[in-house]
């Protein structure tokens, strides 16, 4: 995710029970006419890596489903790839971005083939964080000048003599390493490989109630099972991340958007109103995700169970009659 916001998530997690569409190779002409609509009751939506995500696209698909009566069709893509494909009408819908100014640019304000969907009701934000159990230990390291001073507790094998920072999948692009060289901290970036990767290490360090200092973000399941303090980097300010070489402030806070298909936004019936209606609390979506990730169910058994006990929240995003 990023340019202003932070790093991009490509497709590593499961769909579970979710439907795939395959898109063609072929894609259709970039015109923002998304395929079918008017025609076969048929959505499609992108289904993003990070499981959080997952929650919006499994309760928003089991609604279209079960109560407007749509077929809904789902890929998992990475980011960019997803707004390519929605200016295509590819897919219909992106129900959570975190920031895309360049996508935003040319695909909502210069082709209009992209247009907003309204505000998912999500805050996201990126930051630094220790396990609360360090931090009540050592109160001074949720300041980054502080760092230095504990950067040995934070070395692993991968590290060497520098603390370690914990990442997720390499294909996030983050700000990190250009924060802790222009910050000048004793810190190197290791990449667990994926999100459950990172959140495996994070579960191993605090079972054993040792020291981590990891990239992390909010909203997250695992917030609920390990209690995370965040590093106060210094002050975002708008700007201060315009040049990735110059970055040494911290990640801002976003509330996450949806987006739609032009064409779909138009056209899309009750199913595009749907969606555009569709908005939810941090809290609604983290209970989605832990039954997906901590209880091991599958997004649409998480999204039946959520739909069946959130009637008056669900009911008021199905179209006016």
């Amino acid at each position: 995710m990023r340019n202003r916001t932070r790093f991009v998530r490509t497709a590593t997690a499961v769909v579970g029970a979710l439907g795939v569409l395959s898109l063609s190779a072929c894609g259709a002409a970039d015109t923002g006419k998304s395929k079918d609509v008017g025609g076969e009751k048929t959505v499609r939506l992108t289904v993003p890596s990070w499981v959080g995500a997952q929650a919006n696209t499994a309760v928003a698909a089991h609604i279209l489903k079960k109560e407007l009566g749509y077929t809904v069709k789902t890929q998992q893509m990475g980011e960019v790839l997803a707004w390519d494909a929605l200016s295509k009408g590819d897919i219909d819908a992106i129900m959570e971005d975190w920031g895309h100014p360049k996508e935003e640019k040319q695909y909502v304000e210069s082709k209009k083939t992209v247009v907003k969907g309204g505000d998912l009701g999500v805050e996201g934000h990126i930051g630094w964080y220790v396990p609360k159990y360090y931090a009540d230990a050592h109160p001074d390291v949720t300041d980054w000048k502080n760092l230095n001073k504990y950067a040995k507790d934070f070395r692993t094998a991968e590290s060497g003599d520098k603390g370690e920072i914990l990442e997720g999948s390499p294909d996030y692009v983050t700000n990190d390493d250009a924060i802790i060289k222009n910050l000048k901290l004793d810190l190197k970036t290791n990449y667990s490989g994926s999100e459950a990767a990172q959140i495996t290490a994070i579960k191993k360090y605090a079972k054993a109630k040792k020291p981590f200092l990891t990239y992390w973000w909010t909203p997250q399941w695992l917030n609920e099972q390990v209690d995370m303090v965040e590093v106060k980097l210094p002050e975002y300010k708008e700007g201060c991340d315009a040049d990735p070489k110059k970055i040494a402030c911290a990640y801002p806070k976003t509330p996450l958007q949806k987006f739609l298909n032009a064409d779909f936004a138009k056209n899309g019936g009750q199913a595009a109103e749907f969606l555009k209606n569709f908005k939810w609390t941090t809290e609604q979506q983290n209970e989605v995700a832990l039954m997906i990730a901590g209880q091991k169910m599958s997004p649409e058994a998480a999204a039946e169970k959520w739909v069946q006990e959130n009637e008056a929240t669900w009911k008021a995003w199905l179209p006016k009659k």
